[in-house]
């Protein structure tokens, strides 16, 4: 089976994994409605960027998706709407209330670049 995944609009539940609070936890936190819990985990990539990835066939695999996610949830805890995301040698622009991967460079294309626009920046490593 192929590990990488194709882009289009990808739901995950990162490390933890979807299941029914038990009452204490349902009382303390207040229940989320299923599509909450399914927003605050879902990855989407805009028709622009999903088309800068193919042209510059940038995949990602489920784990890469993962460290993705989880900086996103970083930038977010922050208050950063419009975030940097570097991962090795791809930089993305992410929409951070939406979760929504704007567009996205490789290597060749990041020399020389200026990023507007943007008011915070996070390194996944």
């Amino acid at each position: 089976m192929d590990d990488i995944l194709k882009i289009g609009h990808l739901r995950l539940t990162g490390n933890s994994q979807l299941r029914k609070p038990n009452q204490q936890e349902s009382t303390a936190a207040g229940t989320a409605s299923f599509k909450e819990v399914l927003d605050r985990n879902v990855l989407k990539f805009s028709n622009h960027a999903e088309l800068r990835m193919a042209q510059r066939g940038i995949t990602f695999k489920p784990e890469t998706i993962s460290k993705i996610v989880n900086a996103i949830d970083q930038a977010a805890a922050k208050g950063a709407k419009d975030s940097l995301v570097v991962y090795r040698d791809i930089a993305m622009i992410v929409n951070v209330p939406s979760r929504t991967v704007i567009t996205a460079l490789d290597g060749n294309s990041l020399q020389g670049n200026v990023f507007t626009q943007i008011d915070s920046a996070v390194i996944v490593s």
